[in-house]
């Protein structure tokens, strides 16, 4: 009996490795403001599922209003502008980093804190919605690792 139980365990464990990746994300951080009232900035690694996927909003209970912004440069001058969504190609990856995509956050609760986690809410065109912890840092911290 326990010889059978082994053999069905593994055959289940073989079978999940099968399975189609879905949308997650990882290496997620939300950047405080250094003056108060300022948005922070959320940034994090989306990784595609088995289909593309288009991703309408990240929002927070902690935080007023949110947007998806993408800086760029164009002719030496710096700016950033609101994006309505963003497309996740299937089994692709988008980062939101510095200098790149990320979310503004806005009137964040004053309770929120470095050391804190902020939920994060990504939702997509397809009704899928992802809920992801954010590690919280303080304006001039560096980056979590990993």
């Amino acid at each position: 009996m326990r010889r059978l139980a082994f053999f069905a365990l593994a055959a289940l464990s073989v079978a999940a490795c099968g399975q189609p990746r879905e949308i997650f994300v990882d290496q997620g951080y939300v950047r405080l403001s250094a003056v108060s009232g300022n948005p922070a900035v959320a940034y994090f690694t989306l990784h595609g599922g088995p289909e593309a996927a288009t991703l309408l909003s990240v929002t927070s209970p902690t935080t007023i209003k949110t947007e998806l912004h993408e800086s760029m440069a164009k002719g030496g001058v710096s700016s950033m502008a609101p994006v309505s969504t963003v497309t996740l190609r299937a089994r692709a990856d988008v980062a939101f980093q510095p200098g790149g995509r990320h979310v503004m956050l806005f009137s964040v609760n004053p309770g929120v804190k470095p050391g804190d986690t902020m939920p994060l809410i990504f939702t997509f065109a397809n009704n899928l919605r992802i809920q992801y912890d954010a590690p919280v840092i303080a304006a001039g911290d560096p980056a979590p690792k990993g």
